[in-house]
């Protein structure tokens, strides 16, 4: 047979083992990337075809495919093919980029788990209702030889159906006496061997009953339960390794005047590197030669660019907006103040994942009192009729009666239907316990600057200006890559302001703006390069040549929903703190804006994380709202945690649930919906304990054969499920 020939085969794990297999090592195969970049503003369709596209026409590079849920693009490429490249293809179509280290992310083993793990469920499932059509004819009265047929073909679907769905349990359950414990799975294995072994000898003998239907419907519902679990926890990847991959993985190093792109790797304290504008800053250090400003936004929330010249301090992740700078290296690579951050949002999330949920508090008792009542029923039963096939039998009813399936959907199924709650809410859950631990918050942390604002300037008082100086303000505003000269550019294009003639137009990196206008001087930028005092609100400067310079203000208005936000946090009896990096007025201002009793400004990142830390060790179960760079230990540091869909990548990751839209006002009702979730769960608990409390003695006097017992632990999964969906 041809390698192309179509196989066929009465048996859907013999065909699709070896298929599962051939997609895992394509999913491996896809993720070897050349380069990964992180596309901050792709958000629909038209952004993936945009950048595919552009990708996909330059010269060298072989595939671009986009990832929009994790807002990056990985390209398959030439060697000569450079990140500098790509980043500038993307910029000149309007999708700023910037350089992931592809070694450090690991989102294809994730897909690839997930993808296997669903395979196992279709095989099962498929499984399952050729093997219950096959028992509908023996249930029927078919003959013995009828029969006999049926079983054996029941057999011949089954066992290798059960090898290849079953393995995740029989792996785990291997580890488990491996170690010298008992889990949740060494039951179920048993549970599927046992009810595989006695129909397996039955249709040896000829007997009447087998049981293939049973331990495949088994299988099945197990499966669905783990892969219900699986996708709920799929997404939480490590933050720590999503901001370890931010780090530049080259520097452009000068050596005797000349510059060298080099890994980061070989970087010492001494060297000098060369950063251009648009760069972010590949380690620690001080800026020897340039002028230039500084997006700090990932260390500090602040959106608003600082001055960087000659002895100022830079560190690693930081972004150069307007001129080249270079730099004295004071630290690279694992010494870097990204690289440590990483360190400390990775000791927040170990510690985090030391919670332990209901239902892991529910098995270490389940499963010991599982075993001993399938061994106490057997020896009783041996012991009074001495009949092994009877005994073995009631012993496996034992074991599929109490297998922990409703146990197992109890979490899951309700974490499900929650979640489509919240997410017709705004809200995606990304952590299966995240649920459980929102229902505990008795206190939230909100950061400021993209969380309770919106993080973009928006220019005001364009009324008290006259027509010349807002057309004199749109020619230097468009001529600035600055945040607020974009801002103002924007804002005067939008109220139809053209722009004045002004000549020899450049800007004057960390400074501002200027030309000439009329014969006259003109410039846009810092009020100290203007000659004024600053006042205590964001605000750029016009200066026209004559008379004193005006201002132009600006402000960051806050996000929808935050006032709603708050009052029904405050109404339901919850401390609410505001922590931020920015200066003191404005955070006052918005906490007084907002009704915020308690905040503190001009905070690190590690001093956000110390009062978390703080916080809890008070007894306190913080929620964090933050979206950040400086919000990420913070975010993983606390109890739960929650972040926009804007914030940046590794908060989003470091947070257990996402933020969609933009509108805040659902977060009370968010935590409303968890403590009713919590409910729910707990309840679920009760019926699959009540469950066995009536079922467990039916089996134990041996009323209930192996598929009678898989039918009452079906309803019982049922039962389970359809509380869940009460859920309101």
């Amino acid at each position: 047979m041809s390698a192309a020939a179509p196989a066929i085969s009465a048996c859907p794990a013999c065909v699709a083992a070896p298929l599962a297999e051939d997609l895992a090592g394509r999913a491996g195969g896809a993720g070897d990337a050349g380069l990964v970049l992180s596309l901050p503003t792709a958000h629909c369709a038209v952004c993936i075809a945009d950048v595919e596209r552009a990708l996909g026409s330059m010269p060298g590079v072989t595939s671009a495919r986009v990832n929009l849920t994790l807002k990056r693009v990985s390209v398959v490429a030439a060697p000569e093919v450079t990140a500098d490249q790509l980043v500038a293809r993307l910029d000149a179509i309007g999708y700023p980029a910037h350089e992931l280290d592809p070694g450090l992310l690991s989102s294809t083993e994730t897909d690839r788990r997930s993808r296997d793990l669903l395979m196992r469920v279709g095989v099962a499932g498929f499984a399952m209702m050729n093997i219950m059509l096959l028992s509908v004819a023996v249930w029927s009265g078919a003959e013995a030889a009828t029969r006999d047929m049926f079983h054996w073909i029941s057999a011949a679907i089954a066992l290798p159906t059960l090898a290849f769905a079953g393995q995740p349990f029989f792996a785990s359950a291997f580890a488990s006496l491996k170690a010298r414990r008992l889990g949740m799975d060494v039951p179920i294995s048993l549970a599927l061997i046992l009810a595989s072994a006695i129909s397996l000898f039955e249709t040896f003998k000829g007997g009447e009953h087998a049981y293939f239907d049973a331990a495949v419907s088994l299988c099945f519902f197990l499966l669905a339960g783990r892969y219900l679990d699986y996708r709920s926890r799929a997404a939480a990847r490590s933050a720590a390794e999503e901001l370890a991959a931010l780090e530049v993985p080259r520097a452009t190093r000068l050596e005797d005047g000349e510059e060298k792109v080099v890994p980061i790797a070989e970087l010492a304290p001494g060297d000098l590197v060369r950063v251009r504008p648009g760069g972010r800053m590949p380690v620690d250090g001080i800026v020897t030669e340039g002028a230039s400003e500084i997006d700090r936004s990932l260390l500090t929330g602040e959106t608003l660019p600082v001055a960087a010249g000659p002895g100022s301090v830079v560190s690693a992740g930081e972004v150069n907006l307007t001129g080249p700078l270079t730099l004295r290296v004071t630290a690279a690579g694992k010494e870097s103040s990204l690289h440590r951050m990483a360190d400390l949002v990775a000791v927040a999330e170990n510690a985090r994942t030391r919670y332990t949920s209901l239902a892991d508090r529910m098995a270490r008792a389940y499963s010991p009192s599982v075993h001993l009542l399938a061994l106490a029923s057997f020896t009783a039963w041996f012991y009074l009729t001495r009949d092994l096939r009877l005994s073995v039998n009631v012993a496996a009813a034992v074991l599929i009666i109490t297998c922990p399936c409703a146990l197992a959907l109890a979490v899951p199924a309700v974490v499900t239907a929650a979640s489509g709650k919240l997410f017709r809410k705004g809200f995606l859950i990304k952590d299966g316990t995240a649920l459980e631990r929102l229902a505990e918050v008795d206190t939230v942390v909100f950061d400021k600057t993209g969380t309770l604002t919106m993080g973009e300037p928006e220019p005001i008082g364009f009324g008290d200006r006259t027509r010349a100086e807002l057309e004199l303000v749109a020619a230097l505003a468009g001529a600035s890559a600055h945040p607020l000269s974009r801002a103002l550019a924007a804002g005067l294009g939008a109220e139809g302001v053209r722009p004045a003639p002004v000549e020899d137009l450049h800007e004057v990196p960390g400074f501002g703006v200027e030309g000439r206008w009329q014969g006259r001087l003109v410039r846009l930028g810092r009020a100290g390069w203007l000659g004024v005092e600053p006042g205590n609100r964001t605000a750029t400067w016009l200066s026209t040549g004559q008379g004193a310079p005006v201002e132009l203000a600006f402000a960051d208005r806050p996000r929808p929903g935050a006032q709603e936000a708050v009052s029904g946090l405050l109404a339901a009896g919850k401390r609410v703190i505001l922590l931020s990096g920015d200066a003191e007025v404005p955070v006052a201002v918005l906490a007084a804006t907002l009704g915020i009793p308690e905040w503190h400004s001009a905070m690190r990142p590690e001093e956000k994380a110390a009062r978390i830390a703080a916080l809890t060790a008070e007894g306190r179960r913080v929620l964090m709202v933050g979206d950040g760079l400086n919000d990420t230990a913070a975010l993983a540091s606390a109890h739960v945690s929650i972040s926009p869909a804007s914030a940046l990548d590794a908060a989003r990751t470091a947070s257990d649930i996402v933020l969609l839209g933009q509108d805040l006002a659902p977060l009370s009702d968010a935590v409303r919906i968890a403590v009713a979730a919590r409910r729910r769960i707990k309840q679920n608990f009760a019926l699959s304990l009540a469950y066995n409390v009536v079922a467990v003695p039916v089996a134990l006097v041996g009323l209930a054969t192996p598929l009678i017992a898989a039918l009452a632990m079906s309803t019982s999964s049922i039962t389970v499920s359809l509380n869940a969906m009460r859920l309101k």
